[in-house]
Parts: structure tokens; sequence; C-alpha cells
């Protein structure tokens, strides 16, 4: 089941935050995001699903490595949106409701979160001082975006993702937010699962072709 329309609309805010791209914009077919960044010029998120609306967002998203997400069917979808389109990785979207939780790092490990504006970056830093594990998320009303949780692979299985999320979560509800949502990959999955993240709906992913 897909998740309603108000919930997605917050979602794409608060990943529009939490990435510190420019606000989202209303469109016929839902939102646009000018990203800019990377292999993604453009994100165009589906809040109507008709055949019409998906195959406008196909035309007007016209940049290479233009993207657009969507609850729909890959398959069909994807026909509708034309052969300079492909499908690029699917997302599974989660939520839960946002409790604190005591933060707990191994030895020698340290945190620190960066907090503005409704945005906060944790980061977990190993004994030397380098990168270990981290994340973000951004607050749009009472839901936080979790974003782009990572460990290094060389630090994985010492629970670190767990206390990047626990660390975020604080900053969230520091923030106001109540409830949380992401778009985790399968990957990820187990870990929020453990966490007490309730899978949504599965988020088809397309990109153009360059």
């Amino acid at each position: 089941m897909a998740p309603n329309t108000e919930l997605t609309h917050a979602w794409v805010h608060g990943l529009a935050a939490a990435r510190r791209c420019p606000a989202p914009v209303e469109v016929p077919w839902g939102l646009r995001v000018d990203v800019g960044r990377g292999k993604e010029s453009v994100r165009h998120v589906l809040l109507r699903t008709d055949e019409e609306s998906v195959r406008a967002a196909g035309a007007a998203a016209d940049r290479p490595f233009a993207r657009i997400k969507g609850f729909v069917d890959p398959g069909p979808t994807l026909g509708r949106l034309g052969p300079a389109w492909e499908s690029s990785a699917d997302e599974l979207m989660m939520t839960t409701v946002l409790r604190r939780e005591p933060v707990r790092l191994p030895a020698g490990y340290t945190a620190d979160v960066e907090r503005g504006d409704g945005v906060a970056h944790a980061r977990i830093l190993t004994p030397a001082g380098e990168f270990a594990a981290g994340g973000h998320t951004g607050v749009c009303g009472a839901l936080a975006v979790f974003d782009r949780i990572e460990t290094d692979e060389a630090h994985r299985r010492r629970g670190l993702g767990s206390a990047v999320m626990r660390l975020l979560t604080d900053a969230a509800l520091d923030a106001g937010a109540e409830t949380a949502a992401l778009g985790a990959t399968e990957e990820g999955r187990a870990l929020y699962a453990s966490l007490g993240w309730e899978l949504r709906g599965l988020l088809a992913g397309f990109v153009r072709r360059a």
C-alpha cells in the first residue's frame, strides 16, 4: 500500500531540506526538486499516477540524469515514460514514531551532530578522527526525513548505524518532529526494521538516459 499524499508531500520537502536543495515546486503531476548535483539534475515525485500525468512528467523531465520517483508499478510506468528512460534503484518507504533511546558507541569512537534550520548532520569518528558512520535529517512540520545513512565498510557490525539513527532521532525531536520517514535500500531495511521502522510501500525509480 502506498503512503498517502500528505506523507509523500512532507517526505519530499524534508528530503530537499536534508540535502539543502531549493524548496520543491508544485507541478501538475506532483513535485519537482532541482537537485543539480552529481548524476541527479532534477527529481520529479509523482503525486498523480494516472497515465496522462506519468507521460507529462516524462516529457517535462528532459534533462540528462533527470529522475522520477513514485509509488507505481515499475513495468507499466517505464513503458509510459518511453525509450529515453530506464529503471533506477527502487527504494522502500519506511516510517516510525520517534522516541529517544540511549546512544551507545564502541570504545574510542566519538560522535558530533551539526544542527541548524531543522537540518542535522550526525557523524561518528574513529579513534584516529576518521569518518566511520553518518547521516542527515531534515524536518518538515512534524515529520523528519532521514537521509544518506551510511557506515564505512571497515566499521560495520559494531552498532554504529543504530547509533547514527539515535543521534538523528534526538536532533529531529529537538526540532519539533514527532514521526519520521526514509527511503531505504533492501540492504538497509533490516537495520531500520530492528529499530521499529515499518514498511509503507515501494518507491519505484526511473532515470533519463544521458
